[in-house]
């Protein structure tokens, strides 16, 4: 599988670099895992997204993420302001800049379980469906995994990890560039996106020749493991596992991982012109795959203390040792 750091190896030059505010300050020294901070975490995307009926624990689909746009509502505020933030600003320029600057791996050095510890300080403060900690989110998801599938000891890792990236936020990113649906960058912006309509106004690759076709820098069914997405912690986890000598979850882990949340593909339908054979056949793993990261929210909360040893031992199976972050 090609890296998902594509374009930006092909195509990166020194004045990108000059987005990134902390790209003069001296590098941090990596981080062992120590007690976590709370910090409170909005996601923008759960609140959006058209979706497929499941069972939901005698929660209706239809009664889940349900909002105005009023703007009087202080949580539609907050998600609109947001998503003009995210696109705003993820230019290819933003998006290579913090690219160049993850990618050092510099921030710390955890296990798999360490990174999911710190979880426990990370709340959508946004999210109606659930006031817990995204660790729990990630227990519930992994457990309806397994229900559902049980002899794929893989993608139940995978639903344990697929919001680990979240942990830059821990390190000071923004959380425009942490949460929220991604899209890609350097191509005409799909229809489909939330607030597509008003919400790249100020974004100049919107106005851009190089960028604001329907193909930009891309060639037809390029592939999306060739496409520059919108930063964010799915993009980021997928490095963290590429960059990782000892892990040996599949390729259909990654790609579950880094495009979970492209939702103007797998939801929306667009950008079908971007992608190739491997792409169409990895769409409906994708798309199992969201049913449980979507509607495990109302499930029983898990009892994790006694869910670690089974989850330790596909970390200690799949992606063994301490991680560079």
């Amino acid at each position: 599988m090609a890296s998902v750091a594509y374009y930006y190896q092909n195509e990166n030059n020194a004045e990108d670099e000059q987005v990134d505010r902390d790209s003069n300050n001296s590098s941090p020294e990596p981080q062992e895992c120590n007690s976590p901070e709370r910090i409170l975490m909005l996601d923008p995307s759960e609140h959006f997204r058209p979706e497929l009926s499941m069972n939901t624990y005698g929660k209706g689909v239809e009664e889940f993420r349900k909002y105005s746009e009023e703007e009087e509502d202080y949580i539609q505020r907050r998600v609109k302001r947001t998503y003009y933030q995210m696109h705003k600003n993820q230019t290819v320029r933003f998006v290579r800049s913090r690219i160049n600057k993850w990618t050092k791996f510099n921030h710390a050095h955890l296990t798999i379980m360490e990174a999911l510890v710190k979880l426990n300080s990370l709340i959508d403060e946004s999210d109606p469906d659930s006031d817990l900690p995204n660790i729990v989110h990630a227990f519930q998801t992994a457990e309806r995994i397994r229900a559902t599938h049980p002899d794929q000891d893989w993608f139940h890792l995978t639903g344990l990890i697929h919001d680990l990236g979240k942990v830059m936020a821990l390190w000071g990113e923004e959380q425009w560039a942490v949460v929220g649906d991604t899209y890609p960058v350097g191509c005409q912006f799909g229809q489909s996106i939330v607030y597509r309509e008003s919400s790249f106004d100020g974004n100049p690759d919107l106005i851009d020749p190089r960028y604001n076709s329907k193909y930009g820098i891309y060639k037809p069914n390029c592939g999306l493991d060739n496409v520059l997405f919108s930063w964010g912690h799915d993009e980021y986890m997928a490095l963290v596992l590429q960059n990782h000598p000892t892990c040996t979850l599949p390729a259909e882990a990654i790609r579950i991982i880094r495009l979970h949340s492209f939702y103007p593909w797998h939801t929306g339908g667009d950008y079908m012109h971007l992608c190739n054979k491997d792409d169409l056949e990895t769409l409906d793993l994708i798309r199992e795959f969201n049913k449980f990261d979507l509607y495990t929210k109302s499930a029983p909360v898990p009892d994790i203390e006694a869910l670690m040893p089974y989850y330790q031992g596909l970390i200690d199976k799949y992606i063994p040792g301490k991680l560079r972050w």
